[in-house]
């Protein structure tokens, strides 16, 4: 049987990357998935083909997740539309590539407000139909970039690692407020291979690739280079979206192979 039948989930960010095949995996467990996106055309197709290979469905909303009123509306209609709310699976974020002494304001409060903001509007959403539901899950995605430096830093600019390590403090500050009411919040913080990494890849020389991929092989405990949504990361998102994490609250949970060995 599948292990989500009946569960009713938004997910943000499920027009690309994590967040497509995440929507896929949660359907084929037999969830009721919302999807919202700012990629109308990526996002339609995805839900559509999610949606006819079952057993769950999938529908599309549009939704800039750093526009509050957007954010509030769309949660209100994917509500109506699934019948209430037992997950949201936040991971719609942005990265703008830049060396922290160059970044203007304005490219750093484009990175937070999508990311952090982002973060803070769709939990803020969901939690009166969580509340009243009795209980429910939230996962945010964060990145270990919010945890470690890296070298070349430019590829997790200033911005992005400080938008993540914000969503970290975050998680566990709401985590024990929220606990009361049943609600569990984690944050996930995967080394997957998405459109987002192979834009970092595509930026460096081939002497830089060669010399990245060389530490991946050397740093990651299994298969030593990142891994697959559908294999390596939707199988523990099924899990923590289900019965079974009912106990797992304020937790950084790490999916990449054991490229951050962290306690």
């Amino acid at each position: 049987m599948p292990e989500l039948l009946g569960r009713r989930i938004i997910l943000t960010g499920g027009a690309q990357g994590i967040g497509a095949g995440l929507v896929k995996a949660l359907v084929g467990e037999g969830a009721s998935v919302a999807t919202l996106d700012v990629l109308e055309q990526e996002g339609t197709a995805v839900v559509a083909e999610a949606s006819a290979l079952g057993p769950g469905n999938a529908t599309f909303l549009r939704c800039d997740v750093s526009n509050r009123a957007e954010v509030f509306a769309s949660f209100g209609t994917a509500v109506d539309q699934l019948g209430g709310l037992d997950v949201l699976v936040h991971v719609a974020a942005v990265s703008r590539p830049k060396n922290a002494e160059d970044i203007s304001e304005e490219e750093w409060d484009g990175v937070l407000d999508i990311n952090l903001k982002g973060t803070l509007f769709t939990n803020q959403a969901a939690f009166p139909y969580l509340k009243e539901a009795g209980g429910g899950r939230i996962m945010n995605f964060a990145s270990t970039a919010g945890l470690v430096a890296y070298a070349r830093q430019r590829h997790y600019n200033a911005s992005y690692a400080a938008s993540k390590a914000a969503v970290l403090g975050f998680v566990r500050a709401i985590a024990y407020e929220w606990g009361k009411y049943g609600i569990t919040v984690n944050a996930i913080c995967p080394q997957m291979m998405t459109p987002m990494l192979e834009a970092a890849r595509s930026r460096r020389s081939p002497e830089e690739l060669a010399k990245w991929e060389d530490e991946l092989h050397e740093k990651m405990a299994i298969d030593g280079r990142p891994g697959q949504t559908e294999r390596d990361l939707a199988p523990f998102v099924v899990f923590m979206a289900g019965e079974g994490s009912r106990f797992i609250t304020g937790q950084t949970l790490i999916v990449d192979g054991g490229k951050t060995l962290s306690r």
